[in-house]
């Protein structure tokens, strides 16, 4: 999409100006195969900051889903609960398993998995519930937790919008399920173009973890010195990232807290602004993502899909970008497929059709903030 000179973009990637030198030192290494210096670095950040066992990075979200399901040893037969409104890797990862996708609704407040579908959808067949924190906005983990435990199954966080973000008592994202998956794709807050990490909290998966990153081999424990040589010992994939990739994320996570304030300093103009508009009931707004989330997405919620329609069209009559989101996994055609429902979808179906994403990145400026509040208070 062209932009002109005064438009607003709906996402701008930001550089925090060290990415061309770390690219560099790569080059000059020609040290390129992965698992060197810079994934270290970010693993072990990842590790440190967010205060989990064991952080792989991958190449995308995508494979981390993946990863996570074999490592879980999810198969055919098995299901898997998650929301309908969530991108399609948290379902593929599980379909090309072989499990079936169990799609609920959603929380109207949070966007997030509502806990009485997930406690209604658990079946004999049921294996795992994957929340999926959208916009960086925690899931009710403490009730999901307590499903999952009281039916053995496993606790998957797609956490792809949420790093940095934390629950109300002040727990990282990612880090409260046995498994997290992160994504750095070029729209994240923190980005390599794109990428991953795989987050493990169950100390009993650490070793099987390895070895599927390590492409089902004992490569960890050669290097470690404790096997001569390095074997084929269970089922992986080539989930290492390069470490081009790993330079361009490391210079980025060296910054990802200044750029997560300065994204929840522009959500909150947003709040403000459009404060009377919500104040009237003209306009809904997220719950609880101003307080603990990451300001991932900004986003308001139309009556209507015919007044969410109406919002972008007089937005992009300005030259600002905006931006729907999902079409629901239950409603798309794979969806139908290789996934079912439980229960009512109304909270879901009703989000596709009202939500509308507004610009955020941390270039943005408050200037900009405020002609998008005055374009949408113009229409309401």
């Amino acid at each position: 999409m062209d932009i002109a000179l005064n438009d607003i973009p709906f996402h701008v990637v930001h550089l925090t100006g060290r990415e061309r030198a770390y690219l560099d030192e790569v080059l000059a290494t020609r040290g390129f195969g992965g698992n060197g210096k810079f994934t270290a670095l970010c693993q072990d950040w990842l590790q440190t900051e967010l205060g989990v066992s064991q952080a792989h990075l991958t190449p995308s979200c995508t494979d981390a889903l993946e990863m996570a399901a074999l490592l879980c040893d999810i198969g055919p037969g098995d299901e898997v609960i998650m929301p309908s409104y969530t991108y399609v890797s948290t379902a593929n990862a599980f379909v090309l398993r072989g499990a079936t996708p169990v799609f609920v609704d959603i929380c109207p407040e949070t966007l997030t998995l509502d806990p009485a579908c997930v406690q209604a959808a658990v079946t004999p067949k049921t294996r795992a519930i994957v929340p999926v924190h959208y916009a960086g906005t925690a899931c009710d983990m403490d009730a999901l937790g307590r499903i999952a435990s009281a039916h053995g199954l496993w606790l998957i966080e797609d956490a792809a919008h949420a790093l940095l973000s934390r629950t109300p008592q002040g727990r990282y994202l990612g880090a409260l399920g046995q498994v997290g998956c992160l994504s750095f794709h070029s729209t994240k807050n923190v980005t390599a173009g794109g990428g991953g990490a795989l987050l493990v909290n169950d100390p009993g998966l650490l070793e099987k973890a390895q070895c599927i990153w390590h492409r089902g081999t004992d490569k960890a424990a050669f290097d470690n010195g404790e096997v001569s040589h390095y074997r084929w010992v269970a089922k992986g994939s080539a989930y290492q990232p390069g470490e081009l990739m790993a330079a361009f994320l490391w210079a980025q996570l060296e910054s990802a807290r200044a750029i997560t304030e300065r994204r929840m300093q522009l959500h909150r103009r947003y709040l403000q602004g459009l404060a009377p508009l919500a104040s009237k009931g003209l306009i809904r707004f997220p719950k609880g993502n101003d307080l603990t989330g990451n300001a991932h997405i900004v986003y308001v919620l139309a009556a209507s899909r015919l007044q969410r329609d109406a919002w972008m069209g007089a937005l992009a009559s300005q030259g600002i970008h905006s931006a729907p989101h999902y079409v629901p996994l239950h409603s798309s055609p794979a969806g139908r497929k290789w996934g079912r429902t439980h229960g009512a979808m109304g909270v879901t179906d009703d989000t596709a059709d009202c939500l509308l994403r507004l610009p955020l990145y941390p270039d943005l400026q408050y200037a900009d903030v405020d002609r998008v509040v005055h374009v949408l208070r113009g229409q309401v």
